[in-house]
């Protein structure tokens, strides 16, 4: 690991601020691992989903790279604003190589956790200060926190951009305003996965399905069996669930989904980068669909 400082020059910060009278850079991630540093990161690679939110909270990555669902290209679902803002792809994270990395000369690698022990992406390590941030069991206000925090560690002057009204807590709005005006909508989150199969996903290990329930949806559960996350069955499975709403994985690997005569149709991003701004466009698009159902 590329880290220059000793004991005297950082300090522990958990909660993810540059240690007070400017001694140097710290940060515990959700893997329990601390990275020090002299000096405030500035050249940051990051795995697309995280890259993504890094740069909605005001802070741009040097380049990005994907997972093994992801190919030479970027997949537009999860790069959110990167592409528009000149960010390279730099392919699958497992293929990234010491030149690449050389080139671009990043001082920290952002990358996601699932389990809070191992990053997702990344199958051996890059000689660069790495943390990981879970986007798994927490509540989704939980893992948007923690994202804020690390991204105001590496903003220049501590502080996130201003947004005016809290995006998110619009979002939340609206979402409780379409379930009011249209209760009972049953909404289906799936995958799709060719003519044969679909997979319907179990919205309590989902951290954004979770907050829909949260908020009122109605979100139809799978039959039990099956994976952890998710249920691979039928076309015809998920069409007999009669869903008003289907949320589809919209990411580039996922086919068209099987949509029930009338039933209204939203994208759904499962890697959706983890910051408010993303979050609250997904929730918008929820709250459109859910409102428009009329029985």
């Amino acid at each position: 690991m590329r880290d220059g400082t000793d004991d005297t020059e950082a300090q522990t910060a958990i909660d993810g601020t540059v240690p007070a009278g400017g001694a140097g850079w710290a940060f515990t991630d959700d893997t329990g691992q601390e990275v020090r540093a002299a000096a405030r990161p500035r050249r940051i690679v990051a795995y697309v989903r995280a890259g993504a939110a890094l740069h909605d909270l005001g802070v741009t990555p040097v380049g990005v790279y994907g997972s093994n669902h992801d190919g030479a290209l970027p997949d537009p679902a999860k790069s959110g604003g990167l592409t528009a803002a000149g960010v390279p792809y730099l392919g699958p994270g497992p293929e990234l190589t010491d030149e690449v990395l050389d080139g671009l000369r990043p001082d920290l690698v952002v990358d996601v956790t699932y389990d809070e022990k191992y990053p997702y992406s990344l199958t051996r390590p890059l000689g660069v200060p790495l943390v990981a941030l879970s986007v798994g069991g927490a509540p989704l206000p939980a893992l948007l926190g923690r994202f804020a925090d690390l991204a105001r560690s590496l903003a220049e002057d501590g502080r996130l951009p201003r947004t005016g009204a809290d995006p998110l807590a619009v979002a939340e709005r609206a979402v409780r305003d379409a379930v009011a005006a249209a209760p009972g909508v049953r909404v289906l989150a799936l995958s799709g996965a060719g003519d044969e199969q679909v997979h319907l996903a179990r919205p309590a290990t989902w951290p954004e399905l979770r907050h829909l329930v949260e908020l009122g949806v109605e979100l139809v559960e799978p039959a039990p069996g099956g994976g952890v996350n998710w249920l691979t069955t039928t076309p015809e499975e998920a069409l007999s669930l009669a869903p008003d709403v289907v949320l589809a994985d919209n990411r580039a690997h996922a086919s068209p989904p099987p949509v029930p005569p009338g039933a209204r149709l939203a994208d759904w991003n499962p890697e959706t980068p983890p910051s408010a701004a993303a979050t609250a466009r997904f929730l918008h698009a929820v709250a459109a669909a859910v409102g428009s159902v009329r029985r």
